[in-house]
């Protein structure tokens, strides 16, 4: 049988990509091909260096009648090699975040960003299938001359929000106090001066006792958390927890302590975490930019202006109305339902180039 294989352009715990490409090897293997995930060695975790291979060992490994899986996100020499492969090949877009949002931040990311714009653009017409992780998506390979782009949502497993919580975590923060959840990685395109602009409303009208907790790494952009403490202290903020990247139990005891889910991110590809923070019965309150339209699919509630004062309000709402909060969390519980019906593994192999 053929092998079935993925490019990734890093390869981590708690990453998205990451974790869809491992769910991904999995239902691979689980046909009888040989699949594995090829990553530059540099862009590993080392705990991870015997769990994927290095992206060198490709072009020799990768034989004519094999498929090769590009998750495109950024640029990576991942999207030079695979345009040279001698195989079948197909091209998944979890969007590129724009160059913009990291000037004057975080150079080296934004330069990475600019080369991936322009390998995207050059590899259009090089796979057998595009297919993109969002209508949004395909729209902005359609834009960039990409032909037949086709969706192929995320497949999200189960066992990403079910499973034992952090006790430590619900003993320090599920104690009654409002609190306001955010999960994503700590990059500008997330926003996150806005959760504080929100709690500064909320604390100053509505509940001077609300807490703001953000979920999720600043690797890489330690001046940008740093930027985002200070404006916490000039705001005279309180209750203000960034929590950095924490383990699977400890996420899940974070989202039981929640009161809502709140997401003011510009730009996003899909938006994993507004799934998961549905499938843990928060109510989710998300800005109407990029793919997260898509996402929510008319669930929670979508925030079509940043009018912070407003923004308050519907916090105080949400966190005090019981029947309101049981009205968000029916409709989610029904987006989720609808999301995991989808038979992804159907998908696949009908999709997948002979």
């Amino acid at each position: 049988m053929r092998a079935i294989h993925q490019f990734t352009a890093g390869y981590a715990n708690g990453d998205a990509i990451s974790n869809e490409a491992r769910v991904l090897r999995a239902m691979f293997r689980s046909w009888g091909a040989a699949s594995d995930i090829f990553c530059e060695k540099k862009r590993i975790l080392p705990e991870l260096r015997k769990d994927a291979r290095d992206l060198a060992e490709a072009a020799e490994a990768i034989r004519p009648g094999d498929v090769v899986v590009l998750h495109l996100s950024i640029g990576s020499p991942a999207n030079e090699i695979f345009a040279r492969l001698k195989c079948r090949k197909v091209i998944l877009y979890h969007n590129i975040t724009p160059p913009e949002f990291f000037r004057g931040i975080q150079a080296e990311i934004e330069a990475h960003l600019k080369t991936g714009i322009e390998q995207i653009r050059a590899l259009a017409g090089v796979a057998d299938l595009n297919l993109a992780v969002s209508a949004f998506n395909a729209r902005e390979l359609a834009a960039m001359g990409y032909r037949d782009v086709r969706v192929m949502p995320m497949h999200l497993d189960r066992g990403q929000w079910e499973g034992p919580l952090d006790r430590r975590v619900l003993e320090e923060f599920d104690d009654g106090k409002t609190n306001i959840l955010f999960v994503g990685r700590g990059a500008p395109n997330k926003r996150i001066e806005d959760l504080l602009f929100t709690l500064y409303y909320v604390q100053r009208y509505t509940d001077p006792d609300a807490r703001l907790i953000h979920v999720g790494s600043y690797a890489g952009l330690e001046r940008y958390h740093a930027l985002l403490r200070t404006k916490a202290v000039e705001l005279k903020l309180r209750n203000v927890v960034f929590a950095g990247s924490v383990p699977p139990d400890a996420l899940r005891a974070y989202y039981k302590a929640a009161t809502l889910f709140l997401c003011m991110s510009e730009h996003e590809g899909f938006c994993i975490p507004l799934i998961e923070a549905m499938a843990h019965r928060v109510p989710v309150a998300a800005f109407a930019a990029a793919a997260v339209p898509d996402t929510m699919d008319g669930a929670g509630v979508l925030v079509r202006e940043k009018r912070f004062d407003v923004l308050a309000e519907l916090v105080a709402r949400i966190a005090g109305d019981a029947a309101l909060r049981e009205a968000i969390i029916a409709a989610q519980s029904a987006r989720v339902q609808r999301y995991l019906n989808q038979d992804f593994e159907q998908m696949w192999k009908r999709i997948l180039p002979a």
